[in-house]
């Protein structure tokens, strides 16, 4: 038997899995690092760290395998998108990665828009000026370490910087390179003009690739380290979402993929770039060659429920946490939650807005706090579908993964609020499997992706919307959607309050 990797580097951990020509899982591993937040809306992480757990993780991975290593063909990545990764003239790592929750660069945000214009920016990049994306971060350290960004010779994203260690060839792909705000997505190209509206030198970018090209074997450092053979050969691999988008079979006009993790996602498949929806949700290219998928994103939705265990049941388990939801009635009694506890991306594209729970009162017990959680996260990703349903698309079947999927009574949720068929795939593993689904297309197991998918991917259970919980929760959307503008102001008067 064969094998391939999906190696999936998270915001919190890396997620390792050896995949057979089945698509089996046969074994996998987790490793986790720490995040870095000294001050409010700064986020970094250690690349070495990256690399570090990675090594042991391949090492675990391995140990106990019954196979044979040699029989691992191929390798392949998915990674948290937008983080920037600076590097000096021997590539060495310049200072701490700027991640995608990072909102330090409002400034720069509205910087990019004065120089190039906002209509402008759309038309190149498909997408508007958010401080998750790596162009205001690299604006950010030009400004405020100029002497450090002197030095720079090259920037990469997370997961491309971790296959350069792996492999010492250093490249990022398109998926990736789409949630820079550098790359011009119709063309595939990097953004001469972008560059050079704001004084940045080109050569900053590194080639380009599509997300199944070849990109070397691995180094032989890394098979002392960890067991693989050298003749493992190793692909560019995707950005997360548009492998999580490959491992849950969006390859097709129609497909809606909604993953819930850190945060949450609402993302279909497009097969051209040439739709418009105004900059209200992303536009990027897909893993799938020559493919685009468009995405809604709220920053906090799995972070929501992770905030609220770790906060009011830091000794449960989210199983025990979940436990009483059933119980409670749609709408949770009256009490309301948005989970804007980073801010918001989608359609409030807005750093400083923040959560709320609302309608409360003395009769509420936890368990009605833990729904409306549940309630409003679905709510936000809701928001994303709005507007997909506006502007023409159909969508009437979701495939879920992530945290989401892995609680009965939340699927049966996102079927109400929807108003969609959510399906549950047996075997979700998301991102993971669809960087081993691009190495196995790499390795020439099948014709395509779609191909792999339906050997890949097979589907566990369905949940169809219940009538009465569709027409509640319709009202109570409406209520929720009128939060945001009753709040913001107030948000902005007690920014100068929070440390």
């Amino acid at each position: 038997m064969n094998y391939v990797i999906g190696v999936d580097l998270g915001t919190s951990a890396v997620k390792i899995l050896l995949v057979d020509k089945n698509g089996e899982v046969v074994r996998s591993v987790s490793k986790a690092y720490p995040l870095t937040q000294e001050k409010t809306g700064y986020s970094e992480q250690n690349p070495e760290h990256w690399v570090e757990q990675t090594l042991v993780g391949l090492k675990e991975l391995l140990k106990d395998f019954k196979g044979n290593a040699a029989n691992i063909e191929g390798m392949s990545f998915s990674g948290q998108m937008h983080g920037l990764v600076l590097l000096d003239e021997q590539n060495e790592v310049l200072r701490p990665a700027i991640l995608w929750n990072d909102t330090r660069t409002t400034a720069q945000c509205q910087q990019i828009y004065d120089v190039i214009g906002e209509d402008r920016l759309l038309q190149i990049t498909k997408n508007p000026a958010l401080e998750g994306f790596t162009l205001p971060k690299i604006l950010w350290v030009k400004e405020h370490e100029p002497q450090l960004f002197k030095r720079a010779k090259t920037f990469v994203l997370p997961k491309d910087y971790l296959r350069y260690r792996l492999t010492g060839e250093l490249h990022m792909e398109y998926s990736d390179a789409a949630g820079t705000l550098l790359l011009d997505v119709g063309r595939k190209e990097w953004s001469t003009t972008i560059c050079e509206l704001l004084d940045i030198d080109p050569s900053i970018c590194p080639p380009l690739l599509d997300s199944h090209d070849e990109v070397g074997t691995i180094s032989i450092d890394v098979t002392q380290a960890t067991g693989l053979f050298t003749t493992t050969r190793v692909f560019a691999g995707g950005a997360d979402n548009a492998c999580g988008a490959i491992g849950s079979g969006i390859l097709e006009d129609g497909k809606t993929l909604c993953s819930i993790g850190t945060s949450g996602v609402i993302l279909s498949y497009e097969a051209t770039p040439d739709k418009d929806f105004n900059g209200k949700v992303h536009y990027f290219n897909h893993g799938v060659s020559n493919a685009f998928y468009t995405m809604g994103v709220t920053l906090a939705a799995g972070h929501s429920l992770t905030w609220f265990k770790e906060v009011f049941a830091s000794e449960e388990s989210f199983q025990e946490l979940l436990t009483e939801v059933s119980s409670v009635p749609v709408g949770s009694n009256g009490l309301l939650f948005t989970p804007y506890l980073v801010g918001e991306r989608t359609p409030h594209a807005d750093a400083t807005i923040r959560a709320s729970f609302i309608g409360m009162d003395s009769s509420h017990q936890r368990k009605d706090f833990v729904r409306a959680v549940l309630e409003g996260i679905t709510f936000s990703l809701n928001e994303s579908i709005e507007i997909f349903r506006k502007n023409g698309k159909l969508i009437d079947t979701i495939v879920s993964i992530g945290g989401g999927a892995q609680n009965d009574e939340w699927l049966q949720m996102q079927a109400d609020i929807f108003g969609a068929k959510i399906i549950r795939l047996t075997s979700e593993q998301g991102p993971g499997m669809g960087a081993a689904m691009l190495a196995a297309y790499g390795c020439e197991w099948f014709d395509s992706l779609r191909d792999c998918a339906e050997e890949f991917l097979k589907e566990d259970k369905q949940f169809t919307p219940i009538k009465t919980n569709v027409d509640k929760y319709k009202k109570l959307f409406a209520i929720y959607q009128q939060v945001y503008n009753q709040t913001k102001d107030l948000n902005k008067e007690l920014l100068e309050l929070r440390k």
